[in-house]
């Protein structure tokens, strides 16, 4: 339903657009400025109230646009197949009822053990954000599943609950899954039953926290659920709990890699989701008849929103892998596009993955049969859409991959901060070596003022899409944008008719691994507690398939060098400092090399000079 007054949603949408722009400007900390008198407080809380009215008769267009889908579908639709895992498949309709019983335990309304408690927000903060009319954040509940239809259940679970997800990396180990949990003040884990030792563990340090096993999403195959008037019931719930919501709340925090430091959780809010999953339908084409194959992490922009959240805004399938498996992904294929050409119902018709799944793709495809091969290849050529992302992808790469398939991978850039900024065409010509133009709506502009080449520059950003804050770091949220709005992404670009190349990142201290960008400093931080390492320095060196590979030089104490040079033995292998980090670290923060060195090359301030250190290890492999 719309108000009558406006004759179309263009109307509509340019009102929201001129209420906005009287509200008060974000400071750095996402709440409101108020160096105001009494009359203009109270002109701004009906300003407050004319855009909630607007919001609330406009379809929900500003809440809950990840779940859109569900709440829009008529009960027919809902009957669609979201996603599979395995040899199951569960519905739309599955997979929201399954989200609405796991939101009404979260809220304790079945008699059950659930519980989410309210995180403890500062009163300044509450006061400033009563004043504003704006609600304060949800409690955030961390979820940590595979992907698989339980996961998504979760996600929309929480949203469903007014709460914040905070999706866990599967391969963090306890010390990261407590970073995070402290730092996000996470009220309830929910999660599959093969994460529950290890979160037992964390949630009973982390006080008041509590841990969920999510029950399985269930195949109702005709039952009740398939019935007219329990569908139109399970909308009008669903529906009647979105209408507390605002675009502005938080819903969803990732954290990042660690680029410069400890990891940041990343705050998106209703409305950034909705515009992001928006654009990237529009851009990419997907619709309800799209078949997606995913078989990327869910703690990570990529795999959560390009591959998952959006598909499902989009009504379309999308088949669940535990994990990347080269075998799996061909098989699947095949499958979709046999070589008796009767193609498969419902096949796969869009893949994308970072430049090291395509690089595993190729070598799987030279270990085939000639026969095999060519099942596969055609198979391949079959598919609407193949992309990439997450780290440069090596032009032998892409120029191989079209040979073979047919398919010029679409490149496109992103960051967590913001989901999806740049993106060759859909339809349209596709630059090796460039990640193509701004999405409609986003600006963009290079900061030369610090290059010697003009044109050459740090890319700023403004998306509708962008997060509102790093969680509860004020200071280094301000620090990241410019005074004029502009998001300071740290790479350094150049832009040839438009498209934009990204020619590395502004600092040598941060590492892209096969999709990861990493934290050199955090890494050493971490390495230096080892006993046989005084000094050390992590920096990456090139390398065909992972982008980067992270390689560690250290000195050791010299009673340790001493010691190993008497047995004739080294003083530590990659083997036993693999060994020793595996519970201090994540698998892709590990070292990929190790070197030994008697000593490190330093600057006139006593700093070791990685740029020399860099050149000095390139030089001796070329």
């Amino acid at each position: 339903m719309r108000i009558s007054c406006f004759r179309n949603t263009s109307q509509l949408s340019l009102l929201k657009r001129w209420v906005n722009t009287l509200l008060p400007h974000r400071t750095s900390s996402s709440s409101y400025s108020f160096g105001i008198a009494e009359s203009q407080l109270t002109h701004l809380r009906g300003i407050f109230s004319l855009r909630d009215s607007l919001l609330k008769s406009a379809d929900f267009e500003s809440k809950m646009e990840v779940v859109k889908v569900a709440l829009k579908l008529e009960s027919a639709a809902l009957e669609k197949v979201a996603v599979t895992a395995g040899d199951k498949s569960f519905t739309y309709a599955e997979v929201l009822r399954s989200a609405f019983n796991i939101s009404s335990i979260l809220e304790n309304k079945d008699g059950s053990n659930g519980h989410v408690a309210e995180g403890e927000e500062s009163a300044e903060k509450q006061v400033v954000e009563a004043e504003a009319g704006k609600k304060a954040d949800g409690p955030r509940i961390g979820i940590m599943a595979k992907p698989c239809a339980e996961f998504v259940a979760a996600m929309w679970a929480a949203w469903l609950n007014g709460a914040v997800a905070v999706p866990l990396a599967l391969s963090y180990p306890e010390a990261e899954l407590m970073h995070v949990m402290t730092d996000a003040d996470i009220s309830v884990v929910v999660a599959t039953e093969e994460y529950r030792e290890i979160l037992e563990k964390v949630v009973e340090k982390s006080p008041g926290a509590k841990l969920y096993i999510l029950p399985p999403v269930v195949n109702t195959h005709g039952n009740e659920i398939t019935d007219t008037q329990s569908l139109d019931k399970l909308l009008v719930e669903v529906k009647n709990r979105s209408l507390t919501l605002s675009g502005e709340e938080a819903a969803l925090i990732i954290y990042t890699s660690g680029t410069t430091g400890r990891p940041k959780g990343v705050v998106h809010t209703q409305a950034g989701l909705g515009a992001q999953v928006r654009m990237l339908s529009e851009a990419w084409g997907y619709t309800a008849d799209d078949r997606f194959l995913h078989c990327l992490p869910l703690h990570h922009v990529h795999g959560l929103i390009n591959s998952l959240l959006a598909p499902l805004y989009a009504g379309a399938t999308i088949d669940l892998l535990p994990k990347f498996s080269t075998s799996g992904v061909w098989q699947r294929w095949r499958s979709s596009y046999p070589v008796s050409g009767e193609v498969a119902a419902t096949p796969i018709t869009v893949f994308t993955g970072v430049p090291t799944i395509y690089v595993r793709l190729l070598q799987g495809y030279e270990t085939m049969d000639a026969e095999t091969q060519k099942a596969s290849a055609d198979a391949a050529r079959q598919l609407r859409l193949m992309m990439c992302g997450s780290s440069a992808l090596p032009q032998p790469v892409m120029d191989q991959w079209e040979s073979l398939t047919g398919h010029r991978l679409l490149e496109r850039y992103g960051m967590t901060e913001f989901g999806m900024g740049l993106t060759n065409p859909l339809h349209g010509e596709r630059r090796p070596g460039f990640v193509g133009k701004p999405f409609p709506g986003i600006e963009i502009r290079v900061d030369d003022s610090d290059s010697d080449v003009k044109g050459v520059g740090e890319l700023l950003m403004k998306s509708p899409s962008m997060f509102r804050e790093y969680w509860r770091q004020p200071k280094v949220t301000a620090d990241n944008f410019t005074e004029d709005g502009y998001f300071r992404t740290g790479d350094t670009v150049t832009i040839e008719d438009g498209y934009v190349k990204i020619l590395g990142r502004t600092s040598v201290d941060i590492i892209k691994v096969g999709g990861f960008k990493l934290s050199a400093l955090e890494i050493e931080a971490v390495l230096l507690e080892h006993p046989a390492i005084a000094e050390c320095a992590v920096l990456g060196l090139p390398d065909k398939d992972y982008g980067e590979l992270m390689c560690v030089v250290i000195v050791p104490p010299e009673a340790k060098a001493a010691e190993a040079a008497a047995t004739s033995e080294p003083v530590l292998t990659l083997k036993e400092l693999h060994k020793w980090g595996a519970d201090k670290m994540a698998p892709y923060k590990l070292p990929q090399k190790l070197l030994i060195w008697e000593s490190m090359p330093r600057n006139a301030m006593g700093k070791v000079n990685k740029k020399e250190l860099k050149k000095t290890l390139l030089e001796s492999t070329s």
